[in-house]
């Protein structure tokens, strides 16, 4: 395996299959990083999963990887947070962002992704298979 993809999971998705099923899901964290590293596996690709709820802890992880390409769900930094986005931008390698909801569905605070242009594209609403469309996206661009 000469590839790698970070996989960021922002906060609270540690919460998830207990957290608002109605909106998120059944799916816990684990199940969905199973599938993730099954595909990176399948594909001959690392995957470094991180779940953080501290947004300098997610910027710190960005900085430092030394990975080809990040998958993120920023969760709800994805509204607010320049500073993340100025760490994607800076690292110049594939970013894909991905949402379990449909953001642009839900609260109008919600329909704006500081993210989004400084990636290189955006699946949402698809709940965990939002994150395994990121991935098979992602693995195409690396």
């Amino acid at each position: 395996m000469n590839k790698k993809i970070l996989v960021i999971h922002g906060p609270n998705l540690n919460l998830l299959g207990i957290r608002e099923p109605g909106i998120y899901g059944s799916c816990t964290l684990d199940e969905i990083n199973k599938e993730i590293k099954a595909i990176g596996d399948n594909k001959k690709i690392a995957c470094e999963i991180f779940q953080s709820s501290h947004e300098g802890e997610i910027v710190d992880k960005i900085g430092a990887t030394d990975a080809n390409g990040i998958l993120i769900n920023p969760a709800a930094y994805t509204h607010t947070s320049i500073a993340i986005r100025d760490a994607v931008s800076a690292k110049k390698i594939p970013v894909v962002e991905v949402h379990l909801s449909n953001i642009y569905a839900r609260e109008e605070f919600r329909h704006k992704s500081v993210i989004a242009p400084v990636a290189n594209g955006q699946i949402s609403g698809f709940g965990k298979n939002s994150y395994l469309l990121g991935m098979t996206a992602l693995i195409r661009l690396l």
